[in-house]
């Protein structure tokens, strides 16, 4: 089983959770027995991901995705283990690391991912802003010349 983010391949990985949410949401039409669910969509998946780094590398392994964390960009993602998820991209939202007493080079890692999803493109608004725009132009000009008026 292997796990890439970008050019790093995660080293003895000893456990991998992939969770996966939906949103459904009850609605009670009124006047009618039963309910309705609507499906809102799906949150982007989590990988949990912890194992061990030893070896003269072992740091430099921290240091990287240290560094990969901060820099808090989509990363590539490839496995095998999660395929059949079509995960392509994922952030780093979390992760933690422990030095293992006793054990010289050797660095415990658990990894939060979770999969990025492209925000879509924003709809051009430029013609509907310019009709709310002329309208209260409209009512204010209206509303300013009913109050200017003198009866």
């Amino acid at each position: 089983m292997k796990i890439k983010l970008a050019d790093v391949e995660l080293p003895q990985i000893q456990e991998i959770t992939v969770y996966d949410r939906r949103a459904l949401v009850e609605r009670k039409p009124p006047g009618m027995a039963g309910s309705l669910f609507q499906n809102l969509g799906r949150s982007p998946t989590g990988i949990l991901v912890a194992g061990v780094a030893t070896g003269p590398t072992a740091f430099q392994f921290i240091e990287t995705l240290q560094r990969k964390f901060q820099a808090a960009k989509p990363l590539p993602f490839t496995a095998d283990i999660v395929a059949g998820a079509a995960i392509r991209q994922t952030l780093i939202a979390g992760m933690q690391f422990q030095d293992l007493a006793g054990k010289p080079q050797r660095f415990a890692y658990a990894l939060d991912l979770r999969e990025f999803i492209k925000p879509s493109k924003a709809d051009n608004q430029a013609a509907l802003n310019q009709g709310i725009h002329s309208e209260g132009r409209k009512l204010a000009t209206d509303l300013a010349g009913k109050l200017t008026k003198k009866k």
